[in-house]
C-alpha cells in the first residue's frame, strides 16, 4: 500500500509511541534473551538440544492459547486497562524467571509469562492502529521496530553480560526492572483507549470471535504472518550457540554481535517506516526478504571466520529482516475492520505464537549438539528458513493485490 505522508505526529502521538516502544523492548527482549542465552543455558542447566527448544517453545505455546481466548473480548475492554493487566502478568512471570532454580522450574516460569505477555503485543499494536492514519503507520511501526533495537544496543548486551559474568537469572531480572519502569508510565500518562467500545457495544464476544476466524481475508494475513515468525524462530533459537561453537565467536563478544546489530537497526528502522509509507509494503517486503534469503545462505554456511565477518552477515541479516517486519506490520493494520481490530490482532498473535512454539520445537529437531559443543545441520535448517521466506512473499503479494482491489472497491462505491 501506498500513500502521501501525513503531517508530523502530535506531542501525544509522540509520547504515547514511546511508551509503547517501552514497552515492546521489554517483551522483545524477553523473548530474544532465551534464544540468546541458548549458549550459556545449555551448558549451565546440562539440558540437550531437543530440551533447550521445548523451553523456548514453553512461552509462545501458552501465549498463542491465551490470545485466541482473549480474542472475542479484546475489543470490548479498555485498550489501556487490558494493557494494564496483562502486562503487569508478563511482569510476575519475570519475577518467576528471576528466581528459577532448576529447568522445570524455568519452564513454568516461561508459560506463566507467556501466557500475560504473549498478548501484550496485540494489544500494543491495535492502540497504535486505533490512534495513527493509516499513512502514519509505516512511520509508527518503524519506531516501534526501533525497540527491537533497543533491547539489541542496551538491553541485550547488558544481560548477556550479566548471565556470562553473574549469573543468567540476573538477566531477566534486568528486563523486570525495564518492565517496571514501563507499567508505571502506562498508568501515568496515557489516556483511556475506548473509542472501539460503542461499535461493539451488543456483540457476542464467542460470535466475534468466530467471525475473525471465518473472514477469509483475514486468514490468509493469519498465515502469512505465521510462516514469516516460524522462520524467524527457526533461525535464531540455536544462532547464539552455533556463532559460539560454530563460527569462532567467544562468549564474551556476544554482546558487540548483537549490540551493532541493534545500533544498526536503530538508526534504519525509521528510514525503513518512511520507505513503506512512500514505496509501498510489498516493495519493501520483497526487498527485505531477497537480503535476508542471501544473508541466512550465508550465515548457515559459515565457518570458523574473523569476529568483524561474522558481524556484517548477522548485521545484515538483521536489517533484512526488519524490514520484513517494519513492511509486514504496516499491512497487516489495513486488513482488519475498525471493530475487529483488537481481536484481529489477538487471534493473529496467537497463531504466530502457537506456530512460533512448534518452529523453535523443530529447531531443536533438525540441529544437534555434538561433544565437541558444534551445532550440526544448520544448513539444513537454513533451506528451511529459506523456503518459509518464499512462501511468505507470495503471501504478501496476494494480500496486498487484495487490499489494493478493495480499497478500489470503496472509492468507485464512494463516487
Amino acid at each position: 500500500m501506498k500513500g502521501e505522508t501525513k503531517p508530523e505526529f502530535t506531542r501525544y502521538q509522540f509520547l504515547l509511541v514511546a511508551i509503547i516502544a517501552l514497552v515492546l523492548m521489554t517483551i522483545v527482549l524477553d523473548f530474544m534473551l532465551m534464544s540468546a542465552l541458548s549458549a550459556i543455558l545449555l551448558p549451565k542447566l546440562e539440558i540437550t538440544t531437543k530440551q533447550f527448544g521445548l523451553l523456548v517453545s514453553a512461552y509462545p505455546i501458552s501465549a498463542g492459547i491465551s490470545a485466541i481466548l482473549l480474542s472475542g473480548y479484546a475489543d470490548k475492554v479498555d485498550r489501556r486497562k487490558l494493557l494494564l493487566f496483562f502486562y503487569s502478568g508478563f511482569l510476575i512471570g519475570l519475577l518467576f524467571c528471576a528466581n528459577a532454580p532448576s529447568f522445570h522450574a524455568l519452564i513454568v516460569a516461561r508459560i506463566i509469562t507467556g501466557i500475560f505477555g504473549g498478548v501484550v503485543g496485540p494489544i500494543c499494536f491495535a492502540i497504535v492502529t486505533d490512534l495513527f492514519e493509516t499513512t502514519q503507520r509505516g512511520r509508527a511501526f518503524g519506531i516501534l521496530q526501533m525497540a527491537s533495537a533497543g533491547s539489541q544496543i542496551l538491553g541485550l548486551p547488558l544481560a548477556l553480560y550479566l548471565a556470562s559474568e553473574l549469573d543468567w537469572h540476573f538477566a531477566f531480572g534486568l528486563v523486570l526492572f525495564l518492565g517496571i519502569i514501563a507499567v508505571f508510565l502506562i498508568f501515568w500518562k496515557i489516556k483511556p483507549i475506548d473509542r472501539h467500545l460503542q461499535m461493539l457495544a451488543k456483540v457476542n464476544p464467542l460470535h466475534h470471535s468466530l467471525k475473525i476466524i471465518s473472514n477469509r481475508n483475514y486468514l490468509i494475513m493469519f498465515l502469512s504472518n505465521t510462516v514469516l515468525v516460524s522462520g524467524d524462530i527457526i533461525l535464531m533459537t540455536f544462532s547464539s550457540a552455533f556463532c559460539t561453537n560454530n563460527l569462532g565467536v567467544n562468549l564474551d563478544d556476544l554482546p558487540l554481535l548483537y549490540g551493532i546489530a541493534g545500533v544498526a537497526t536503530f538508526i534504519f528502522a525509521p528510514i525503513i517506516g518512511r520507505l513503506t509509507d512512500k514505496y509501498g509494503t510489498l516493495n519493501v517486503f520483497l526487498v527485505g526478504t531477497i537480503l535476508t534469503i542471501m544473508m541466512v545462505a550465508v550465515f548457515t554456511n559459515l565457518g570458523i571466520n574473523p569476529l568483524w565477518a561474522v558481524i556484517i552477515v548477522h548485521t545484515l541479516l538483521f536489517l533484512g529482516n526488519n524490514a520484513r517486519s517494519i513492511s509486514s506490520s504496516a499491512l497487516g493494520t489495513v486488513v482488519p475492520e475498525v471493530e475487529d481490530r483488537g481481536a484481529f490482532m489477538a487471534v493473529d498473535a496467537a497463531m504466530q505464537l502457537a506456530v512460533g512454539g512448534v518452529a523453535a520445537m523443530i529447531a531443536g529437531l533438525i540441529v544437534f549438539q555434538s561433544e565437541d559443543g558444534m551445532i550440526n545441520n544448520f544448513p539444513s535448517l537454513g533451506l528451511v528458513v529459506i523456503s518459509l521466506m518464499i512462501l511468505t512473499s507470495g503471501l504478501i503479494y496476494v494480500i496486498d493485490r487484495m487490499v489494493k482491489r478493495r480499497d478500489d472497491t470503496k472509492s468507485l462505491g464512494e463516487v
